[in-house]
């Protein structure tokens, strides 16, 4: 009778030790687990993007860091991007970055068949509304 009275207060103890682990307010067994059930599924998930971040990281050291060529073409910008392996989020994480130098792009040619390759040709945002500025300045006088 001792030992079914310690094996309760055993589970229990286990109970509320999972119940404060994974964050649950259920008060039933069966909730308890399907609550840590969820929770290691939300885990996994995590695990998985964190994976996913990781092997992109790792695609931009070593041999595989992207090679990157401007030149100034009067008042554009021919820009050039090569990298041997293509890696999941680089145009976007690419045309972030002009866009927060202030670059509007006006045409790209991009091949992400085995390798990355970006050619652009882009221009300041800001001479753009300057010269609309000066045009509407000239046809209000």
């Amino acid at each position: 009778m001792v030992s079914i009275e310690q094996e309760r207060e055993a589970m229990f103890k286990k109970l509320q030790l999972l119940r404060s682990i994974t964050n649950s307010h259920a008060h039933d067994k069966a909730s308890v687990v399907l609550d840590a059930s969820k929770y290691i599924k939300d885990l996994k998930q995590r695990v998985e993007r964190l994976n996913q971040d990781i092997a992109t990281a790792e695609s931009f050291t070593g041999q595989n860091f992207p090679t990157i060529r401007v030149e100034e073409q009067e008042d554009d910008f021919l820009i050039k991007v090569f990298t041997t392996r293509n890696c999941q989020g680089l145009l976007v994480f690419i045309l972030e970055a002009f866009e927060e130098l202030g670059l509007e792009v006006l045409q790209a040619t991009i091949s992400t068949s085995d390798s990355f390759i970006l050619e652009a040709i882009a221009t300041r945002v800001r001479k753009q509304v300057e010269t609309l500025s000066a045009k509407y300045f000239y046809a209000q006088t």
